[in-house]
């Protein structure tokens, strides 16, 4: 038997390590990707419970909702401030439809990492038209630049309907040590996490396929937030 040399033995071992190391890490990237979905139905489905949270008014004439869940102040540091989440429209060509599969999104940079005090903040942003939705599936977007952002009121009654809720493409709203509130995030960047995206849905997916297209089932791990959202905001009263 020909023997192998030592030298290319090596080479062969630190190879098969090398893509274990990547097959473990491809794992554990998924099921945290898989958890994220899951805290963020749970964050979707706590805030709704609260009437005087989200005004239902706006729920209503939502086409789309991202959720990012947990986002930390320390994990904001030069080159690396970054919260990630998941986004759903109604389906349908016009928004008029149940609650789809999920996107996952990238909310990054901004001065929003000051305002945390270093406490786990949810962010959960209305998208309030087809162009915002558009607009954000499809690259980068800079909320107050590329896209209008604003506050987003709270409270159950007609104060909801204020102009700045009525102009704005995306409404914005936090939750921090219970606390609920309306946020500004101009300055920060919207984009879609492709990479996230193929580890949940197992392929090279866009985002605009995923959320607008009906191109993948809801995952498994989504499914408290779509039924939460199909529960409590059925139908799109902005038509």
């Amino acid at each position: 038997m020909k023997k192998i040399h030592p030298y290319l033995l090596a080479v062969m071992l630190l190879g098969l390590l090398s893509l274990f190391a990547s097959a473990s890490a491809q794992a554990d990237n998924k099921q945290t990707d898989e958890n994220r979905l899951q805290n963020s139905g749970e964050v979707m489905k706590e805030i709704l419970n609260i009437p005087d949270d989200i005004p239902q008014s706006l729920i209503d004439k939502a086409d789309c909702v991202i959720v990012i869940p947990s986002v930390i102040k320390l994990a904001f540091g030069v080159g690396g401030s970054y919260g990630r989440g998941a986004m759903t429209c109604r389906s349908g060509d016009n928004f008029q439809g149940p609650w789809g599969a999920p996107t996952m999104m990238a909310l990054e940079g901004g001065s929003f990492g000051f305002q945390l005090g270093g406490q786990a903040t949810d962010f959960v942003l209305l998208v309030m038209n087809s162009s915002g939705a558009g607009s954000i599936l499809s690259s980068k977007v800079k909320l107050g630049a590329d896209a209008s952002a604003a506050a987003g009121p709270k409270g159950r009654a007609a104060e909801a309907d204020t102009d700045a809720a009525m102009r704005a493409e995306i409404l914005t709203y936090s939750r921090s040590r219970g606390l609920f509130a309306g946020i500004s995030l101009e300055g920060s960047t919207l984009r879609p996490d492709n990479d996230a995206n193929e580890r949940i849905y197992g392929r090279k997916i866009s985002a605009k396929d995923i959320a607008l297209h009906g191109a993948v089932p809801v995952p498994q791990s989504a499914h408290l937030l779509i039924e939460t959202l199909n529960q409590h905001s059925p139908k799109n009263l902005s038509h």
